[in-house]
């Protein structure tokens, strides 16, 4: 699938209220993002959101964070947000390699990479969220019983 930069998805998130602009100003703190305190799940590469903003619908004991790199994928999520009643779950456009500046250690419970865009070619392995260089991040931003 090709990518479509649509125009205007920059300001959209910047205006979004579901959308962290300043991640690392949380660092260590997500809980107070959220109106109460409960496990962290994140999801990197969400995508259009459709399996976070489900789990989040069905799992309101637990705090959804999704991550998305590119704005014009993460707009179609804040857009189908807006039309859910939903209190745990918020969005970030970053690069899920800078993840530990954004997380402190321990403070994820569990980290869901779905469908990942797979780089097939070997030279693009280190842009695998598989790879081992994300693998240490997520390593790090973990739990000691996270998964």
């Amino acid at each position: 699938m090709r990518l479509r930069n649509i125009p205007g998805a920059d300001e959209a998130i910047l205006n979004s209220e579901y959308c962290i602009k300043e991640p690392e100003n949380n660092k260590g703190n997500w809980q107070s993002v959220f109106p109460s305190t409960q496990p962290l799940h994140i999801e990197i590469g969400m995508g259009k959101g459709r399996f976070i903003m489900d789990m989040a619908a069905a799992h309101p004991d637990i705090n959804y964070l999704g991550i998305e790199r590119y704005s014009s994928v993460l707009l179609r999520g804040l857009q189908k947000r807006a039309q859910l009643e939903l209190n745990n779950i918020y969005f970030m456009c970053i690069d899920a390699k800078n993840m530990a500046d954004y997380f402190a250690p321990g403070e994820v419970d569990k980290i869901y990479l779905n469908f990942s865009d797979p780089w097939p070619k070997d030279r693009h392995a280190k842009r695998r969220l598989t790879s081992p260089d994300f693998m240490a991040v997520y390593d790090k931003i973990l739990a000691a019983d996270g998964m």
